[in-house]
């Protein structure tokens, strides 16, 4: 299906785009051939075929919960930048 020079100016009104000559030309082209590409598409038998939403199956990656210990407060404060009678201290994240 090859678009008309009309339809691809009405395309960009609709997206409210402006062009030139040269864009529409470019464009014509190049929305032509995907539309072809989608006609070589519809050719393609998809009987039996169940409608997807996700080529693959989606499972949770993420490791089992289980409780283990923390670290100790003298390490937490040993790594820490500042700290201040025995927490941490960190700069103000809210104007006053």
């Amino acid at each position: 299906m090859r678009l008309s020079r009309e339809e691809v100016v009405h395309i960009a009104s609709l997206c409210r785009i402006t062009m030139t000559d040269e864009d529409i030309a470019r464009f014509q082209d190049q929305l032509s051939n995907i539309l072809q590409q989608f006609e070589a598409l519809k050719k393609v038998n998809t009987e039996g075929v169940p409608p997807t939403a996700q080529s693959l199956s989606l499972h949770n990656v993420l490791r089992d919960d289980s409780p283990r210990p923390s670290l100790s407060r003298e390490d937490v404060l040993r790594n820490a930048p500042q700290q201040q009678e025995d927490q941490l201290r960190i700069r103000a994240v809210l104007e006053e």
